[in-house]
């Protein structure tokens, strides 16, 4: 069996992130000054990793933050597959006091198990896990040992919690920040061990 090792990174920083601005897979925006610092310090600390294959989502900020990488030459692929959640009527909202409660009021539901409610004109986590199993199988299948992949933060927690096992409720242990690195090695068996965990040692000071 090809065993894969995934680094598996978040995007830098954006404008939105940075305003608190809620931001999903119909916000196209690009990383700012602070998500480019980011990326140049995990190049220079990940440059001399052998890369077989790179994968990025559909969404320019993922693209931007391993771009170093690319421009070497490592066969690159777009999977909208991995794109960040919907996040429908909200996207472009700043995070008030009453959007903060009614965000709150929606991760409570997914704890709770009710995997299929979402936000108006959003995803629901049951979803976005059907078209995350999809691009997890065409990195799985496709070519290479040591894969980089750029996605977002909560697409992320539900591609942990489904390369783990783990069902969906349960993914907010899966914490993140911009540019944070999983790196997963794959077993004999076929099951994943997580070697880091929302790693960002690899940041510059204040990053």
């Amino acid at each position: 069996m090809n065993r894969k090792k995934i680094y598996l990174v978040r995007h830098g920083q954006t404008d939105f992130n940075l305003k608190g601005v809620v931001q999903g897979s119909g916000i196209d925006a690009p990383i700012n000054d602070t998500g480019r610092a980011q990326a140049k310090s995990f190049f220079e600390a990940y440059q001399q990793v052998p890369f077989d294959q790179i994968y990025h989502t559909a969404l320019i900020r993922t693209r931007q933050s391993i771009e170093s990488f690319i421009e070497k030459g490592i066969p690159t692929g777009v999977l909208p597959e991995l794109n960040e959640i919907s996040w429908g009527d909200y996207e472009g909202t700043p995070m008030t006091p009453e959007e903060s409660q009614y965000y709150q009021h929606m991760l409570s539901q997914w704890q709770q198990g009710n995997l299929d409610y979402a936000i108006a004109g959003g995803e629901s986590p049951n979803q976005v896990a059907v078209r995350m199993r999809q691009g997890i199988k065409k990195i799985m299948d496709g070519p290479g040992e040591t894969v980089l992949v750029c996605m977002h933060g909560r697409a992320m927690r539900i591609f942990l919690s489904l390369i783990f096992g783990f069902d969906l409720s349960e993914m907010d242990q899966f914490e993140h920040s911009n540019l944070c690195l999983y790196l997963l090695e794959q077993q004999s068996d076929g099951s994943f061990v997580m070697q880091k965990g929302n790693d960002r040692a690899h940041l510059a000071p204040g990053l």
